[in-house]
């Protein structure tokens, strides 16, 4: 198994480093290796011999352009591993699997999951993951690893969410393990659909980046000299529960005046919900005053895209709030790109222009001209592509 040739003694970090290569820029000749790694063409020759040999490189073809002799590219080999990504959503659950050179082999699955923490749900929800791997046509056992995104707050390093099936009694990345009979971590959200974008997205090759995921809560994530920052437990980047507001309005951490207590998807469907109780006129008036159903923040984002006035305009009054708080991390991290992500970065400009507005009104000028502020190229799928590559990460990490 890929599993047991990484963990083996043999496994060096020259193979580590000539794999992730291949990883964040794909296919090259032995000299384009040598170059980026900063070594001799000899030792990447030696390594790359040593990695084609237990099945994970592979010739892929020749490079063009060449008066002489043509050199060889080199790539890894795409089955010879498959990674399993689940992305926890407020009410559901998304599914995929990704070959080893990080392509998306099947179209997303997203099934409802009504999230409840005890054992019978935890039941259903291993029976719902069993259900897709016997359906995607990949066998178990060619799945060397499985990662999942789930929101707040997480531990990677020991497999602990602490909002998430804590009714296990024990970390829940080595249950999950046990009952799929596969290897098994977790991480934060907002840092997985960082890493998505990261290698697939707007911000690839990108070495300093700030990713906001602005979805039912808000969080970011951080990319440092090109690398994931998560903290000293993997808690970093929970900036919607920083103390902004004076409102009284309890946030679901249990303190009040958090930031995503006005600026976020939560925030945006109570307002809504407000406008429409105080008589606004929208595509949602009739559902809610007449039929008397609750609203869901899919409703509102069904009719952004319907063009209702009512609820563009609340979007991007909170969008601008929003950019007022995100002045701060730009003066505080300088970051090349600010990438606008998560559940609402489907609405596009609609999201982003606004946030534009706010942090150019309240950031240093000096500061936010060296950043560029786009919308997530991955949008709602971050998180679940950032999943399965997170898991192929960690397992050439040795961490699974």
């Amino acid at each position: 198994m890929l599993k047991d040739i990484i963990n083996h003694k043999k496994w060096s970090a020259s193979m580590s480093a000539l794999v992730n290569q291949f990883i964040e820029h794909g296919g090259q000749t032995i000299a384009e290796l040598s170059k980026n790694l900063g070594v001799s063409v000899p030792y990447t020759t030696k390594t790359l011999n040593e990695l084609i040999e237990i099945g994970l490189v592979q010739t892929t073809g020749k490079r063009d352009n060449y008066s002489k002799r043509a050199p060889k590219i080199y790539d890894l080999i795409a089955t010879s591993g498959y990674f399993l990504g689940i992305d926890t959503g407020k009410d559901n659950l998304t599914f995929s699997i990704c070959d080893f050179c990080g392509n998306m082999i099947a179209d997303p699955v997203k099934i409802d999951f009504d999230y409840k923490d005890n054992l019978e749900c935890f039941e259903t929800f291993i029976k719902s993951i069993n259900s897709f791997v016997e359906k995607s046509g990949i066998d178990k056992s060619q799945i060397k690893n499985a990662c999942m995104s789930i929101g707040g707050r997480v531990n990677p390093e020991i497999g602990c969410a602490y909002n998430y099936f804590s009714c296990l009694g024990k970390p829940l990345a080595e249950v999950m393990s046990e009952k799929l009979r596969l290897p098994f971590c977790i991480d934060n959200d907002t840092r997985c659909m960082t890493y998505g974008e990261s290698l697939k997205g707007v911000c690839k090759g990108i070495k300093n980046v700030i990713f906001v995921n602005v979805s039912w809560g808000i969080g970011i994530g951080i990319i440092i000299d090109g690398k994931l920052y998560q903290g000293k437990s993997g808690f970093s980047g929970e900036i919607g529960h920083m103390h902004i507001y004076n409102n009284d309005i309890i946030c679901h951490c249990g303190k009040t005046g958090c930031m995503e207590t006005e600026t976020s998807g939560s925030a945006l469907l109570r307002k809504m919900n407000q406008k429409l109780q105080e008589g606004g006129t929208s595509v949602l008036t009739d559902k809610v005053m007449k039929q008397h159903q609750e609203l869901t923040l899919q409703d509102i984002l069904d009719a952004i895209q319907k063009e209702d006035v009512l609820s563009i305009e609340s979007l991007q009054r909170m969008a601008v709030e929003l950019g007022t708080n995100l002045a701060g991390i730009i003066n505080t991290f300088n970051p090349e790109m600010l990438v606008i992500g998560g559940d609402l970065s489907v609405t596009g400009d609609y999201l982003t222009q606004p946030i534009c507005m706010g942090i150019k009104k309240f950031s240093l000028n000096m500061v936010s001209e060296d950043s560029q502020i786009v919308t997530s190229a991955l949008k709602d799928h971050a998180g679940l592509i950032g999943a399965c590559l997170m898991a192929r990460s960690k397992i050439l990490q040795g961490h699974s």
